[in-house]
């Protein structure tokens, strides 16, 4: 095949089209594995935390009735319970956060992969309309002008051709030897 055919170029672009497609599939599993991983993780952390936040929970309120109790380590349990309820409020915000975080990235996951869909949509379509457009103006025209080309020689070929010779005339024996 040579350069200067178009179903060279045409042979080429398809090869393009193909491995863009190839690489926008390798692109759409590598942007699902690492949401699926981030959603994991976030599950994870939020299974761990839960119960750390109902133990510190149980944890403050032991430290109250201690408190009432003992009137001399109240300020201390006091102190104590509320280190302990900023730190359950600090790890419930960056739950919040991180919930937040993931919904957000699984929005824009979304919308890149039916960006992605679209863009192979419409490139789809274009190679379709592409094609058909080569068949009509290039195929077809060029395989009516080889049959009318190989008409035309046939026909010249008739013309032009040595007359036969003659069955009436007596032939030497040379000219008689098939073979």
């Amino acid at each position: 095949m040579n350069v200067s055919e178009p179903m060279f170029w045409m042979m080429i672009a398809s090869i393009v089209i193909s491995v863009c497609f190839v690489v926008m599939a390798i692109a759409l599993l590598w942007i699902a594995l690492i949401v699926r991983k981030v959603v994991g993780t976030v599950h994870r952390v939020e299974e761990k935390i839960d119960p750390l936040i109902t133990q510190v929970n149980l944890i403050s309120e032991q430290g109250k009735e201690i408190s009432v109790q003992f009137n001399e380590m109240s300020g201390n349990l006091t102190t104590a319970t509320r280190y302990f309820a900023e730190s359950a409020s600090l790890v419930k915000e960056e739950v919040a956060e991180l919930k937040l975080l993931v919904g957000e990235t699984a929005v824009t996951a979304k919308d890149k992969v039916a960006l992605v869909s679209q863009t192979i949509d419409r490139t789809q379509t274009q190679v379709t309309t592409t094609a058909d457009f080569i068949q009509d103006k290039v195929v077809q025209p060029a395989a009516e002008l080889a049959a009318i080309m190989a008409g035309i020689r046939k026909g010249l070929e008739v013309l032009f051709a040595p007359s036969p010779k003659r069955i009436d005339k007596v032939y030497h024996d040379d000219e008689m030897f098939i073979g």
